[in-house]
């Protein structure tokens, strides 16, 4: 599977969309499409949590005040099939190769990856 999670109206997804060479990726904005429950079980074995797909930006994740509650992983779960600002973004799905989210790390490693 080659495929990247993004939001068509972040300008990190669009910078990152730019710098890389996307062809022969699905691309699926997630305000559109947003992730469907197999594709956040099929993260969840990349990362050591559903914790870590969460985006502690999103401007609902203020709202709620979530910082300051006691969640657990059914409720990280819960929030990423719930609403699509809730997924760290971009992700880059490359086989069994994984890239969540825009650190500079992270995005050197794709770019390692994809030989750019």
């Amino acid at each position: 599977m080659k495929k990247v999670l993004y939001l068509s109206t972040c300008n990190t997804c669009k910078r990152i969309l730019s710098e890389v060479n996307t062809e022969g990726f699905e691309l699926q904005d997630t305000k559109k499409t947003p992730a469907s429950k197999e594709d956040i079980e099929l993260l969840r074995q990349h990362v050591d949590s559903y914790e870590a797909l969460i985006n502690r930006r999103a401007q609902l994740w203020q709202k709620r005040g979530l910082k300051n509650q006691d969640l657990s992983e059914e409720d990280y779960k819960a929030l990423l099939l719930e609403h699509y600002s809730f997924i760290k973004r971009p992700i880059f799905i490359d086989g069994n190769q994984v890239f969540i989210g825009n650190s500079k790390k992270v995005v050197e490693a794709l770019k390692v990856h994809l030989g750019e």
